[in-house]
């Protein structure tokens, strides 16, 4: 998540000593707010299971319950930035809120998987909302390297501390009492949020030389959710399918009127001159490919837990414990690092150990259910997370001036979400590709199956694909099959782990090669009269 251009520099005045530090409601309203869109955003994780045991999900629709989610994230991520900074940051925050109480109450009345979607991408639309708006409250109110250093450290924490919880509540209440009870759980934070953000935070805004940018939000809009259906669908309908390819040529000519389109626009959702900061540009891409592998990681451990291996969601949450609630016990240790290391040392070693992580996922048994086997790659993966999410944002958000901080988070907010949105659709789509295309060669070479259980399988496989397959009563005709499937899955979501871990790899690699020197906020100390130099200032 993060921003920059050639506008004129305004809105915030310049950094003094004397200014008043962050207002305390101001910061717990923020932390709040993110922690809670963060639950909303993982809940589904630990209930796949259930979800595919209760509504029956076939193909891809299973990966669109966490992406109905993220994709109004990350599409809007950028607009709201904008009108945050034009009507206030406060409203925002109590406007996001009560949009995911809504839309968690949709999804908790869910009859079907499409009211399901619709009730996340309602509580998604609040979720982007809240995510920028949240970060940009508190740098807008922070005034030095080591002030701001520790309140996005706290961000940070909140955000990942909503992923720990999330687990906790999704796996108490899948297993003691349904999948609805746990939405229902989330409508309620929601509406405390709200409450809690109209109460104390205190309210800002940059309005100077910002506007709505019509053409660039229905630019962006457009290309992500062709390039997010393409990705989703590829598997289902087949890569070579005209819509697959439609939507892929779709994708490649918005997201090219989205870049034409901000180099024109007067006041553009994101100034295309911030990526002539390197440090910048680095932690940009590195927030897409390094957010992918962690969410990608999420969602193939998710799948693995719940609907391949049917374990409990109680059980399940045990493994997203591990890859969320290392950060929060680590915060005290990340912002002392932020502060006294160059951010690139602390990123690289973050994506390191996500990689490290992820390549001994992958070398799992599928057929192993118990939980301690997860505890090193998970927990690697996890620490390395916490390394990772504070430093991608605070290279991004330390390397321009504090007038541009708004549209900077929510740039880098808007990074980061596009990697979390596509680290389960890439990651479903590789492992299912993989996954149907072995069991599809295991069922037609088989001795030990007949033609009826053969027949059957084949048409099962075909309706709902490889996770219907291992879902199927032992004692029906394709039920014969169900251990084709297993190891199928198990080989499919083996690859999604090595992708993953290469994604992170490759991001680390990136960040030592190409992040060197040093930060716009190691090279700028405070001139005399106590004002900030920034890469983009004087």
């Amino acid at each position: 998540m993060s921003d920059a251009s050639a506008a004129p520099h305004t809105s915030l005045p310049r950094t003094s000593p004397s200014r008043t530090p962050l207002p305390l409601g101001t910061l717990v309203a923020g932390c709040l707010a993110v922690c809670l869109a963060q639950i909303g955003l993982a809940i589904p994780a630990t209930l796949n299971g259930l979800f595919q045991e209760h509504l029956h999900p076939v193909g891809s629709q299973l990966t669109w319950i966490s992406d109905a989610f993220l994709l109004p994230v990350a599409v809007l991520e950028l607009t709201f930035g904008v009108l945050g900074d034009l009507f206030g940051r406060k409203r925002l925050l109590v406007g996001g809120a009560a949009l995911v109480c809504a839309g968690e109450v949709v999804a908790a009345s869910a009859s079907g998987i499409h009211q399901l979607w619709a009730g996340q991408a309602l509580a998604g639309l609040g979720a982007a909302a809240l995510f920028p708006t949240s970060l940009s409250m508190i740098a807008a109110g922070t005034h030095t390297g080591a002030e701001r250093a520790r309140a996005i450290a706290l961000w940070a924490s909140s955000l990942s501390a909503g992923g720990f919880l999330a687990p906790l509540l999704g796996g108490i209440t899948g297993t003691y009492g349904s999948w609805r009870a746990a939405f229902v759980v989330v409508a309620a934070l929601a509406a405390v949020s709200a409450l809690v953000s109209l109460g104390i935070a205190v309210d800002s805004r940059s309005p100077e030389g910002r506007s709505l940018d019509v053409g660039g939000q229905i630019a962006i809009g457009v290309g992500l959710f062709a390039l997010l259906y393409a990705v989703v669908q590829g598997p289902a309908d087949g890569w070579g399918s005209a819509p697959v390819v439609v939507a892929f040529v779709i994708a490649a000519v918005f997201v090219g009127l989205f870049v034409v389109a901000e180099s024109r626009a007067r006041s553009p959702l994101l100034r295309l001159d911030l990526f002539r900061n390197r440090s910048f540009a680095i932690a940009s891409a590195v927030a897409v490919v390094g957010m992918f592998s962690f969410l990608g990681t999420a969602y193939a451990t998710s799948i693995r837990l719940g609907p391949i291996q049917h374990q409990s969601p109680l059980r399940a949450s045990f493994a997203f414990l591990l890859l969320n609630g290392i950060t929060p016990l680590l915060t005290p240790l990340t912002s002392r690092l932020l502060h006294r290391l160059p951010a690139r040392a602390l990123l690289t070693a973050g994506l390191a150990l996500i990689a490290a992580g992820d390549f001994l996922a992958a070398g799992l048994d599928v057929g192993d259910r118990a939980l301690a086997a997860l505890i090193l790659p998970l927990g690697l993966v996890g620490t390395g997370f916490a390394f990772t999410v504070s430093s991608i944002t605070a290279t991004a958000v330390n390397t321009v001036p504090l007038p541009l901080a708004g549209m900077a988070s929510a740039a880098t907010n808007l990074l980061r979400d596009v990697g979390f949105t596509l680290g389960p659709a890439v990651i479903g789509a590789v492992a299912l590709s993989r996954a149907a295309t072995r069991v599809t060669s295991s069922l037609d070479s088989s001795s030990s199956l007949n033609a009826e259980s053969r027949a059957a399988a084949h048409e099962v496989l075909k309706e709902g694909g490889p996770l219907a397959l291992n879902s199927v009563p032992a004692n029906s005709p394709p039920g014969t099959a169900r251990s084709y499937a297993l190891d199928a899955l198990g080989h499919g979501y083996s690859i999604g782990f090595v992708v993953c871990g290469a994604a992170a790899l490759c991001s680390a690699a990136l960040v030592v090669t190409a992040l060197r020197g040093r930060t716009a906020q190691e090279a700028a100390p405070l001139r005399e009269d106590g004002t900030e130099r920034t890469a983009l200032t004087p």
